[in-house]
């Protein structure tokens, strides 16, 4: 550039757009140019170029499929896998030829648990330490139910590593506002990583109308059961992808409805169990106790806890009480067996078509422990929020209904609140209690005859629902990515339990783990366990004022109570008065857990009930049961 001279009759844009032009030509600078990984060559003529096409992704060599199974609302002691008076055939199967996991925790509640079974990380980390539902969302990182996209779900990972991605059945983590046929989409599963999704967008849905989306838009059920379509069209993507790719793995997220309300089921289910239970929740409890100690899946000298101060004692019931609450879980069990049926059709195929040994399957049963949704007495239709309707009442139209649980009419039934501590066996307390073993530990089977050399062992490590990604990905050889679509990703914090399925004494590699569900908490370390309960309106014995804002919140009144798991696994002794200190360090170690996964400010239900969230109106006077209806049901509604 040295001989050049400037043209003084030049207009300075000219001059400009001169002097780019030899600085590209003196530099090489290319204006197209190409990106940073591409490997070819480009040259003025074809003759001087070399083109670059990159490799398609594909899998590792021999990467299992994945079929994660998560069911909904079932307790630690319902399912004959873990020792429940339920059938469950497909799971006794699966755990015969696979792994019983005995100290899996999930969160307590469905969303929280979903939003972290699906991304590896905290609830809270990930935006749902509540729901994604309007009414139960607050505009804080920790609560607006907005996954973002640098916490990437398994189905990104895996589908940018080679895999075919499928969901079936409840999804519950996308926003009310995007839950409709305008979207947007990106909070949809097929916005998060799934190639295809059929099911539905909340929490729960009437199973023989259910809310029904398939991909991107909300489709007409056929009138059959929704565990018999998301079966139909689990299999049905298999076999499509199998066909026009064979032996590409796939993964299958197959989460139905079930068994969370409304408990509907074809009576012939149901019917099975007539008279089944009939000696009461009571007897329920120590059967299951010995058939779990039978089993391996609780200490030989496990004790129950004491009946719930709330839960009538069975044998002083009246026969109309013993009648209904009866043909309630009639019902519920016979809606599992029949979910348990469905499943068991998807393993069958895969058997069938030589694809189960190199299948991955995890089977978690239950995102939480048992419902104690159902109130004292069950519910079919009401609401659990209903105005002015006291127990009693609720009772005797039940009784008056009988004919309708389990049936279509029965929009939201669910069974008494006695069953519940009954199918948590042999836990207390329910599903929502963070601070519980009863609310957050559920039965989880590992299912992997190509890597698991055991058929029917027992682990007892402490794992949570956050574990399942990195043990997939390890088991898969499939590193976790640095970045999702150019965006930088977060750290994932479960904890791999790839060393366990060959080594029952495989040390856990989780070693700290908080939890919170609208006010309930607790913080576990290394087998030690402090946990608050909070008052919140499910198990009120004042039904009648059940959609009445409670009190102001007031958390600095909740108490502390510690336990030492390796010792009493299922709390029955608080130590909080025996080691104040460990008990304080422990709180302490919640404190730094919240800040860190956004779980602060803390909401609990007296700011829902009471309209303090979400709710930019400022009305507190809306109509509490439809909007938690509406909330709950999902979808095109809102």
């Amino acid at each position: 550039m040295k001989n050049f001279k400037f043209n003084a009759k030049l207009k300075s844009p000219q001059k400009g757009l001169l002097l780019t032009a030899l600085l590209v030509a003196q530099l090489g600078i290319s204006q197209n140019k190409p990106d940073a990984d591409y490997k070819g060559i480009i040259g003025k003529t074809l003759a001087e170029s070399k083109e670059y096409w990159p490799e398609p992704v594909k899998a590792p060599a021999g990467a299992p499929n994945v079929v994660w199974i998560l069911l909904d609302d079932v307790g630690f002691g319902a399912s004959s896998a873990f020792g429940g008076l339920i059938q469950t055939p497909t799971f006794d199967a699966l755990a015969n030829n696979g792994l019983r996991y005995t100290n899996f925790h999930t969160t307590a509640i469905c969303a929280p648990t979903r939003a972290a079974l699906l991304t590896g990380r905290n609830s809270g980390r990930v935006h749902v330490s509540g729901f994604s539902h309007t009414i139960l969302s607050a505009g804080f990182p920790g609560w607006d139910g907005r996954i973002p996209s640098d916490k990437g779900t398994i189905a990104e990972i895996l589908r940018e590593n080679g895999y075919n991605t499928f969901a079936v059945g409840k999804y519950g983590v996308t926003p009310d506002e995007d839950a409709t046929d305008a979207g947007p989409f990106d909070r949809w599963p097929t916005g998060k990583g799934f190639d295809h999704f059929f099911g539905f967008l909340g929490s729960q849905t009437d199973q023989y109308n259910p809310d029904l989306v398939e991909d991107q838009a909300h489709v007409k059920s056929d009138g059959r059961h929704l565990n018999e379509l998301i079966t139909d069209k689990a299999i049905s993507y298999i076999k499509t992808q199998q066909k026009a790719a064979p032996g590409k793995p796939f993964f299958l997220y197959y989460a139905p409805g079930a068994a969370h309300a409304p408990h509907q089921v074809e009576a012939s289910w149901s019917d099975a169990y007539k008279g089944k239970f009939d000696e009461g929740w009571d007897v329920y409890r120590e059967k299951v106790l010995a058939n779990q100690k039978k089993l391996g899946v609780i200490s030989a000298n496990a004790v129950l806890p004491e009946r719930n101060a709330i839960i009538s004692e069975w044998k002083k019931l009246s026969p109309d009480q013993k009648k209904v609450y009866a043909r309630f879980m009639e019902v519920y069990a016979g809606y599992l067996t029949y979910t348990d049926h469905e499943i068991g059709r998807v393993v069958n195929y895969l058997k069938e078509t030589n694809q189960l040994d190199n299948t991955l399957i995890f089977v978690a049963i239950g995102d939480n422990g048992a419902s104690k949704e159902g109130s004292q007495v069950g519910t079919i239709s009401q609401s659990l929020f209903s105005q002015g309707v006291t127990d009693e009442q609720n009772l005797q139209s039940n009784l008056a209904k009988i004919g309708e649980i389990g049936t279509a009419k029965g929009l939201n039934t669910n069974y008494p609140l006695g069953w519940a501590q009954a199918t948590n066996a042999p836990f207390k307390n329910w599903k929502q209690d963070a601070q519980s073993e009863g609310g957050t530990r559920n039965p989880l089977i590992i299912h992997y005859p190509k890597g698991i050399k055991e058929k029917g062992g027992i682990r007892n490590q402490y794992s949570h629902v956050t574990d399942i990604l990195p043990t997939t990905l390890e088991i898969a050889g499939i590193k976790a990515p640095e970045k999702i679509k150019e965006i930088k990703q977060d750290i994932i914090q479960g904890s791999s339990l790839y060393a366990s399925l060959n080594d029952p004494k495989a040390e856990s590699l989780h070693k700290v783990q908080y939890y919170y569900i609208f006010g309930n908490r607790a913080i576990y370390k290394d087998g030690w366990k402090a946990a608050a309960s909070h008052a919140n309106p499910f198990t009120s014995p004042n039904a009648g004022s059940k959609n009445q804002a409670p009190a102001q919140s007031n958390f600095d009144a909740d108490v502390w109570e510690l336990y030492n798991l390796n010792e009493d696994f299922n709390e029955r002794n608080n130590l909080a008065k025996k080691y104040p200190e460990k008990l304080e360090e422990l709180k302490k170690l919640f404190d730094e857990q919240a800040k860190e996964n956004n779980v602060y400010p803390l909401i609990d239900w007296q700011d829902v009930l009471g309209r303090k969230i979400h709710n930019p109106s400022g009305d507190k006077n809306q109509n509490l049961q439809e909007l938690i209806h509406k909330a709950t049901q999902a979808g095109s509604s809102n």
